[in-house]
């Protein structure tokens, strides 16, 4: 552990994840336990908290290891400690553990307030990422249970320049992956909500015969969330088409090698921000 302006900085430990989750809540974000219990057993090397003088959590960032890029997550600062640096204390923690852990690429998505703060560490905007959300139409019985696909990691790799394993094996165990050849997607539950995402295609067909197969998987009126690229206008004219509305954006953001990022097969992320 370290002192940084009077207060203890040191690992994000699993008992501070109620802490963590309170400040998530109050600024809207998606998340839940079990994404932070698989960030902390995934990259604890990674993942910091920052402590006030009582002990309890003042600022929490997370971040993963994929194969040869690395991704920064809730990062997190206590409203009445913001303007302190210990925000930027945090993106500096997360950034040197990915890069001792070999990240040749770091990735983030960042709100518009947060954009100076990773633009003075080098980060830059490669993409916009919008949140679109709609409704299942699926039976009221509708089963939302595991089958037998798998997402398609070449496919996803091919969308980031890199191989996120251990990302889509949490993902695929925890959601109901749909597939055919050329296109996979993961539906992934969020408390009243389902996550659309990871979602990858080769072509646009491929995409709106899978997106059709996930709006019937679920009970009419379920909430879908999906957060998509814009640079990926097929996705979308795709989601527009069928009733879906923005509901936010972010910048997607990396530094480091320059990503072979090809958003034309990405139509959806595996993660609400945390970790691509």
């Amino acid at each position: 552990m370290d002192v940084f302006r009077g207060m203890i900085i040191g690992s994000f430990q699993r008992h501070e994840i109620a802490q963590f989750l309170a400040l998530a809540a109050a600024e809207q974000w998606v998340t839940g336990q079990g994404e932070l219990d698989f960030l902390l057993s995934s990259f604890p090397a990674g993942c910091f908290c920052v402590r006030d003088e009582t002990g309890n959590g003042a600022g929490f960032v997370t971040s993963l290891k994929h194969d040869r890029s690395g991704w920064i997550g809730n990062l997190i600062v206590r409203p009445d400690l913001r303007g302190k640096g210990i925000g930027e204390e945090l993106l500096l923690r997360g950034v040197e553990a990915l890069q001792a852990a070999g990240a040749e690429t770091i990735w983030l998505t960042a709100s518009e307030m947060g954009r100076p703060l990773y633009e003075k560490h080098g980060f830059a905007t490669i993409d916009r990422i919008i949140r679109w959300t709609g409704e299942a139409h699926g039976l009221p019985d509708a089963v939302e249970k595991r089958g037998t696909a798998s997402f398609d990691r070449s496919l996803d790799a091919l969308c980031w320049g890199d191989r996120r394993d251990r990302l889509l094996e949490w993902v695929t165990g925890r959601g109901l992956a749909i597939a055919e050849p050329g296109a996979s997607a993961i539906l992934q539950s969020t408390g009243a909500a389902i996550q659309l995402g990871p979602w990858a295609a080769a072509d646009c067909n491929r995409a709106g015969r899978l997106f059709a197969l996930a709006l019937t998987l679920a009970s009419a009126g379920t909430k879908i969330i999906c957060d998509t690229p814009l640079s990926n206008g097929t996705c979308q004219e795709l989601l527009q088409k069928r009733g879906f509305s923005r509901r936010g954006e972010t910048r997607l953001m990396c530094r480091g090698a320059e990503p072979a990022y090809r958003p034309e097969y990405l139509y959806a992320l595996a993660t609400l921000g945390s970790s691509g």
